[in-house]
């Protein structure tokens, strides 16, 4: 049997495509999984570590939080990321498939490193690299998007520091709240388990979007359809990578007791749902970062929290990594995609 040229070419053409998609649908679950398992550590370390809960439930919870939180202001994320930071037109499988790619390798860097990086800010750098390749990167979106990277993490660190201030250390102007906390402890316990869900359902409202962004803005999926599929790989990453991150996240700095990861947890769970409901996507682990080093401050003061070499450490990996997807993107995209 005989095959034409043009018949050749629509065959390679349509096998090269499904190609695409069986990569984009690996990185983008492979991604999805990596934010699940460090995504769980900041919402239900607290409650695992002080065995109010066991591991198979805490994943149960998590993951339908972070689905009630992507379905629910998940879209305006998504919308940002898809179209708010470059124009959707030059949005495709292949240049999606590389967006998502140099972030994922930002990321991993991070991983190795040792330091948790923001899945939003490698996404958006990865995007970013995308935009200054074709020309169409919209600067009108980082007049208020970059100002919120800045000002955000502050809040967190000033209520943070305001809020444990009143509480630490203990003496006679707030023996009246440890008392009240040793006589409903019962209560307490149920409580820091809804402030988990609730760290949850923030990250749903967030983090998801990151994952999906670049496949709406290529026209893949639409972002209802998106959201509801990839959520629950956040909780299949949680299962497989969380277990380590639960039992040892906030050690390092400072170890977080009860009360101190549940006030990180709900400053940083409030600010980030605020960012969504803006679509704004959002650096969750510099909130959650900034408000650890707050109860450092309280506990240890300022001189030794910003001379600790993990202080030093992560803020210079939260300055590399995201210029790193930016280059990795623009990279890739000269290397294999025709403007």
């Amino acid at each position: 049997m005989r095959y034409s040229h043009a018949s050749l070419k629509d065959k390679s053409g349509r096998g090269r495509h499904l190609i695409q998609y069986i990569l984009l649908t690996f990185v983008v679950i492979f991604f999805a999984m990596n934010m699940g398992g460090s995504g769980i550590a900041p919402t239900f370390s607290a409650v695992y570590g002080g065995r109010l809960i066991r591991k198979r439930y805490a994943v149960i919870l998590f993951t339908v939080f972070v689905i009630i939180g992507a379905l629910t202001l998940g879209r305006g994320v998504v919308k940002t990321l898809s179209q708010g930071i470059i124009s959707s037109s030059v949005l495709n499988a292949e240049t999606a498939l590389i967006i998502l790619t140099s972030a994922t390798m930002s990321l991993f860097l991070a991983n190795l490193l040792g330091i948790p990086e923001s899945t939003s800010m490698v996404t958006v750098g990865a995007v970013v690299g995308a935009g200054l390749y074709f020309r169409q990167l919209q600067f009108k979106i980082f007049l208020w998007l970059i100002p919120l990277w800045i000002i955000f993490p502050i809040i967190s660190f000033i209520t943070t520091f305001y809020i444990y201030r009143k509480i630490y250390p203990p003496s006679h102007k707030n023996l009246w709240l440890y008392e009240k906390i040793f006589s409903n402890e019962k209560e307490l316990r149920f409580l820091a388990v809804l402030v988990s869900c609730y760290g949850a359902f923030a990250v749903g409202t967030n983090n998801v979007a990151n994952a999906i962004g670049p496949l709406v803005g290529a026209k893949i999926i639409d972002p209802l359809t998106g959201l509801f599929l990839v959520a629950p790989f956040f909780g299949l990453g949680a299962l497989i990578f969380g277990k380590e991150n639960l039992e040892t996240f906030g050690k390092e700095v400072v170890p977080l007791g009860l009360i101190t990861s549940n006030i990180v947890c709900l400053v940083t769970g409030t600010l980030l749902i605020i960012a969504s409901s803006l679509g704004a996507p959002f650096p969750y682990v510099q909130l959650n970062a900034l408000s650890i080093f707050a109860i450092s401050c309280v506990k240890d003061g300022h001189r030794f929290t910003l001379s600790h070499h993990i202080t030093k450490k992560t803020f210079m990996v939260w300055t590399l990594t995201p210029l790193l997807s930016v280059s990795v993107s623009y990279l890739l995209l000269t290397l294999f995609v025709k403007r």
